[in-house]
């Protein structure tokens, strides 16, 4: 019983930043692992980053040294920072948690111009 809610996305040129949130409503958030996804046109999803509850975190190789995710859990949220973006990283950015289950937000695009 968990409902996430992504904003943030947006238009970025290359090397701009963004600050992707995702809130979570419904349950225990401090038990979850959370996630963010993202997939472009035309490619797999894949896992960008990764927070376990014990703060354990993980990243794509595209993305190490640029993206960061954090949590807060008084206020719900999970983070993602994405600094240097480049083209490449447009996408549909989905905030995903797990515990007994898999939740899906509903995306939110992210577009890199060239």
């Amino acid at each position: 019983q968990v409902q996430l809610v992504e904003s943030g996305g947006g238009l970025v040129q290359p090397g701009g930043s963004l600050r992707l949130s995702c809130v979570a409503s419904g349950s225990i958030f401090i038990v979850y692992t959370m996630n963010w996804y993202r997939q472009a046109p035309g490619k797999q999803r894949e896992l960008v980053a990764g927070f376990t509850p014990g703060g354990i975190t993980n990243y794509a190789d595209s993305v190490k040294g640029r993206f960061t995710i954090s949590r807060d859990n008084v206020k719900n949220t999970v983070y993602l920072q994405m600094n240097s973006l480049k083209p490449e990283d447009t996408a549909v950015y989905y905030c995903h948690a797990n515990y007994r289950g898999e939740y899906w937000g509903r995306g939110t695009l992210v577009t890199v111009s060239s």
